[in-house]
């Protein structure tokens, strides 16, 4: 059966930043095609797609992932019965355990730290991990356990996770869930991110600066009140994800809602940013061209376009990376897709100006709403296609 696969491939330039960090401060770096190669991590860029959900979809479509479970579901208890507020953290611990969501030790441990709080407060608990629970999710336990409460009965682990393992939301779909205790609540992911990469060498610089003591300088007093340093660098990065349109279907089972999610992280993977140094730097950029490919046979990543690093030198159009980088995608894709006789099934293409006009020949070319709305058409067209 032919299968829905979802290529994005995005040319984007940033500006001195650092928008990625790794454990000194400095910005994330790797090694590819010889050279030190700038990266901002999937991770982080999954983290900034998930934050720009919450401006594009409702908040029940959506989930949350923290190890403050109990304090969520107690939250929802007391929402929902404001006679139960009292008992809300004790209920959340009881519905949590009995759910295998949380073991018993570690509620045995949140108690024990409540001697500093005020007598008969209840603690909230947390889990061991961080748990990626869908908001229906947590307001179904919360009411399972209500449930239990009102009639006596006692609660069912079996009907519980069923509870936990239905209504997922849209970000737990794509992204996946795993839960190392209760392997049966796995959800596979639908998309794949990869770390961004620069299309050429980086090397890392530093920002110097002095920061005034303003009550120092108005009396006149000479030196700076803080000395300090920021690392830095900049590039044009080729960012790529993909996403299982079958399996995304599969885990939130309507079509409808599949093809909001698809729209929703078209529109999010190419317009978000992490935010990382966003106020020092102000480097929110938007992508020099969007390429997207639907396949029916498996997904396909082009970094092989630039596993030769471009260089200065070989910029004699003076047309920059960003012209040089489009040149090459666009040659790699032809080239990859006719070798292997695997062409695109449709393909649209967004774009600034002649630079990367030469995408335009490989897709639609439409502006960023219509391509996104042409994705979420196609995408519905092959879910509503007989098998």
């Amino acid at each position: 059966m032919a299968r829905t696969i979802l290529d994005l491939h995005i040319l984007h330039t940033l500006p001195p930043s650092n928008i990625n960090r790794d454990d000194s401060g400095s910005p994330k770096t790797a090694t590819y095609g010889g050279v030190r190669r700038a990266r901002v991590s999937s991770q982080s860029w999954k983290r900034a797609v998930r934050l720009a959900f919450r401006r594009t979809l409702d908040g029940s479509q959506l989930g949350e992932r923290t190890k403050r479970v109990g304090e969520a579901i107690a939250t929802r208890i007391a929402d929902l019965d404001p006679e139960l507020k009292d008992r809300a953290s004790a209920l959340a611990a009881e519905v949590l355990i009995a759910a295998g969501l949380v073991k018993k030790e570690a509620v045995a441990k949140k108690e024990a730290t409540k001697k500093a709080k005020e007598a008969g407060q209840n603690a909230d608990v947390e889990s061991g991990y961080l748990l990626f629970l869908s908001y229906r999710q947590q307001e179904n336990l919360a009411r399972a356990v209500i449930e239990a409460e009102r009639t006596g009965a006692k609660l069912d682990t079996k009907k519980l996770q069923k509870l936990a393992d239905t209504d997922h939301s849209i970000d737990i779909a794509m992204f996946g869930r795993m839960l190392a205790d209760v392997p049966d609540l796995n959800v596979d992911a639908a998309v794949q991110v990869a770390h961004a990469l620069s299309v050429h060498a980086v090397e890392n610089e530093f920002d110097y600066y002095t920061a005034v003591d303003d009550r120092k300088h108005d009396n006149q007093e000479t030196g700076a009140g803080m000395i300090g340093t920021i690392e830095f660098n900049s590039a044009t990065l080729y960012r790529y994800a993909t996403i299982d349109v079958d399996r995304l279907h599969d885990t939130l089972g309507d079509a409808a809602t599949t093809r909001q999610a698809v729209e929703a992280f078209v529109h999010a993977f190419t317009t978000s940013m992490p935010s990382g140094k966003r106020n020092t730097f102000a480097n929110g950029t938007r992508p020099d061209a969007v390429m997207v490919r639907l396949r029916d046979t498996q997904s396909v990543n082009l970094v092989g376009a630039f596993e030769e690093p471009i260089r200065e030198r070989q910029l004699g159009d003076r047309s920059g990376m960003v012209g040089e980088a489009a040149r090459r995608l666009a040659e790699h894709t032809t080239e990859v897709e006719m070798k292997y006789g695997d062409p695109a099934v449709a393909a649209w293409v967004t774009h600034l100006g002649s630079r990367t006009a030469v995408l335009a020949a490989l897709g639609e070319a439409l502006p960023l709403p219509e391509l996104v709305t042409a994705v979420g058409a196609t995408v519905a067209d092959r879910l509503d296609a007989p098998a």
